[in-house]
């Protein structure tokens, strides 16, 4: 290789980017993001003395409230020349009832990230066996494999949740665990939750890894065992290592996928973003503002994981093994 010859490491480095076609939305995840590990150092972690109390917001509310107020006055005495006006002053009074909604909505938010993560994330454990025995195994395990994954995916998700919660014993074995629920250890209806997003996520992912293993070239486990390696290694060491960058758009979908249904776990009471906005908006009657501000956090959500996302693929990818193509 010669010295301006760039290597296979180079090359990889040279395509990690960040996305800059949307300035505006970085900056604007960049706000989202510093308020809300602001407002859970505050919660979470600072004492009482140091801290805002839980429950109030570090802007006030009143200034929009008023400045909303006089432009609605204001456009209705212009009547059809104020529309603007009157625009504005639904804006800022949207904002005004949205400001003491937000500490309630950023520990929902806490909830529904440790949901999404450590689902997608025990999923992954199960996923990597089941898609190897599905593609690898013998008749008896791809039929286990195969069974497992289309029963969890050929049932809701909610219905998984409330044979789990409702139906199962699971609800009374996790209340005896020492522990549940006290200080930051999460309550049992939590432990349910992770437990049913992680099987139903398992089965997901199997199924993307499952497809992703098919993509690589029977011959690199022949040549693995041609080596001297079993056949397991060869799998471990040759395919997984490959299969896995195929597999990265497919986690994409699915850790969007989990981020949204998360909201199911507010129906057996687990306290996330959707059950927070429910339960201040049937207080306050502001059904439209909660649930719009409760889509907006959703909407951060979803495009910071597809960053994040975008940014693992193009960090893993190696020229002619999975990865985005490069013009």
């Amino acid at each position: 290789m010669s010295a301006e010859e760039p290597s296979v490491a180079d090359e990889v480095r040279t395509t990690v980017t960040v996305d800059t076609d949307r300035p505006w939305a970085l900056v604007g995840l960049a706000a989202f993001w510093g308020w809300l590990l602001v407002r859970w150092t505050n919660d979470f972690l600072l004492p009482d003395g140091m801290a805002f109390p839980s429950e109030q917001s570090f802007f006030p509310a009143a200034p929009f409230s008023a400045a909303a107020e006089s432009l609605g006055a204001t456009a209705a005495s212009l009547g059809l020349v104020g529309a603007p006006l009157d625009v504005l002053a639904g804006l800022l009074g949207f904002v005004a009832g949205a400001i003491p909604s937000l500490p309630a909505l950023a520990r929902g938010a806490w909830l529904t990230i440790l949901l999404t993560v450590a689902g997608i994330a025990f999923g992954f454990v199960l996923a990597v066996p089941l898609s190897v025995a599905r593609v690898y195994g013998g008749r008896g395990l791809r039929w286990l494999s195969l069974s497992y994954t289309e029963l969890i995916r050929g049932t809701p998700l909610l219905a998984q949740l409330f044979v789990l919660y409702f139906g199962l014993p699971l609800t009374q074995i996790i209340r005896e665990v020492p522990g549940v629920g006290v200080g930051f250890v999460p309550a049992t209806a939590v432990w349910v939750a992770i437990i049913g997003f992680t099987l139903n996520s398992a089965a997901y992912q199997a199924e993307y890894i499952r497809s992703a293993l098919e993509s690589v070239d029977v011959g690199q486990l022949t040549a693995a065992r041609s080596i001297g390696l079993s056949k397991v290694d060869g799998i471990r060491y040759v395919v997984l290592p490959q299969g896995l960058r195929y597999a990265i758009p497919g986690w994409s979908n699915e850790l969007v996928y989990l981020i949204k249904y998360s909201s199911l776990a507010a129906f057996i009471t687990v306290r996330e973003l959707f059950f927070q906005a429910e339960s201040i908006a049937n207080d306050t009657f502001r059904y439209t503002e909660l649930f719009v501000l409760a889509a907006l956090f959703y909407l951060a959500l979803v495009v910071s994981a597809s960053l994040l996302m975008n940014l693992v693929e193009e960090r893993t990818s190696v020229p002619g093994i999975g990865g985005k193509r490069q013009a």
